[in-house]
């Protein structure tokens, strides 16, 4: 599943590149080539992290599509082709016995993962769009009288979330299911993991419980599910992949990108986004929060960022506090 945004999701088309259909025919589910579809606009790049976020159309379309175009980490297993007489490499540097290259190896070793958004909403656009960002020191009373009354007016579709929690859609991708209604939870694989590179593995937990929409609402009531989370992701981690409890992070985002409780396990030597101390808190340490302070999540001030046009971003800047 993808960690996206909580706006029109049930309606867009996650598109995977293969041959089943003709080019530029964008009414089909999948897709062949990107012959004929016109660049708008380069929504974000981020260099460091070896991706790019475009805006564009595809031919014979009046829609927006956004295209996230990242480079896949090395298949160890592949090496051997990479360093082989069929990569071609052209010197940019020579200085005694350092010199760089540009290596050109066989297409199906460069692969470039691929996600498609289409159609895309302007939500999606600003989502992936560069915008300036914003550290946000919310109090209770912040949340009281800025974001929980955002949150309600914008009363937010997660159908997506309850079509994988009813089976309806990725049933054949869950990796585990509780299903008890009260503590139970499914996890499956985060669009974000290729599945073939462990070091990259990024696995989400989806609650059954629809009472929690985030931080804010955790009480000693949803303890049993917060240590019924962490127990069993860790030991069907263990089984199915290999990774032990110690090379795991295992987290929950504030803000999150939707408002159904949900927790992040990855590896821990994958640099996640929102990973970071800004919107990641451990949920060893959110349980022991409650356990020491059961109001902990209703009375402590807890800091984000928004980005500049957000709409977080709007009510907190009106108010004053940025």
């Amino acid at each position: 599943m993808a960690e996206t945004d909580n706006t029109g999701l049930q309606a867009q088309k996650k598109i995977k590149l293969d041959d089943s259909n003709a080019v530029g025919d964008c009414d089909k589910s999948a897709l062949s080539t990107f012959q004929g579809f016109q660049v708008t606009n380069v929504l974000n790049d981020k260099p460091n992290e070896k991706v790019v976020f475009l805006h564009g159309r595809f031919k014979g379309s009046d829609e927006d599509a956004v295209v996230i175009l990242e480079k896949t980490a090395f298949n160890k297993g592949s090496l051997g082709d990479v360093l082989s007489e069929d990569t071609r490499l052209n010197q940019t540097l020579h200085n005694d016995i350092y010199s760089t290259y540009e290596g050109f190896p066989k297409p199906e070793l460069n692969a470039i993962k691929t996600t498609v958004i289409y159609p895309a909403t302007q939500k999606h656009i600003d989502k992936y769009s560069q915008h300036e960002p914003y550290m946000v020191n919310e109090t209770a009373e912040d949340y009281r009288t800025i974001t929980r009354p955002h949150i309600e007016s914008k009363a937010f579709s997660i159908q997506w979330v309850y079509n994988i929690l009813e089976k309806k859609t990725e049933s054949d991708r869950i990796v585990f299911e509780d299903n008890d209604p009260k503590d139970g939870f499914i996890l499956l694989p985060d669009m974000k993991w290729d599945r073939k590179q462990i070091q990259s593995l990024y696995l989400v937990a989806i609650v059954h419980h629809h009472g929690v929409k985030s931080l804010r609402d955790l009480s000693p009531d949803h303890l049993p599910m917060l240590k019924n989370i962490l127990v069993k992701s860790q030991e069907n981690v263990q089984e199915k992949f290999g990774v032990p409890p110690s090379q795991l992070r295992i987290y929950v985002h504030y803000q999150p990108s939707y408002y159904h409780f949900h927790v992040h396990v990855t590896h821990i030597k994958y640099d996640a986004p929102g990973h970071g101390v800004e919107r990641a808190h451990l949920l060893s340490e959110v349980i022991q929060n409650i356990e020491g302070q059961a109001d902990y999540y209703q009375t402590r001030t807890l800091s984000y960022v928004v980005r500049e046009g957000d709409d977080l971003h709007k009510k907190f800047k009106e108010a004053g506090k940025l």
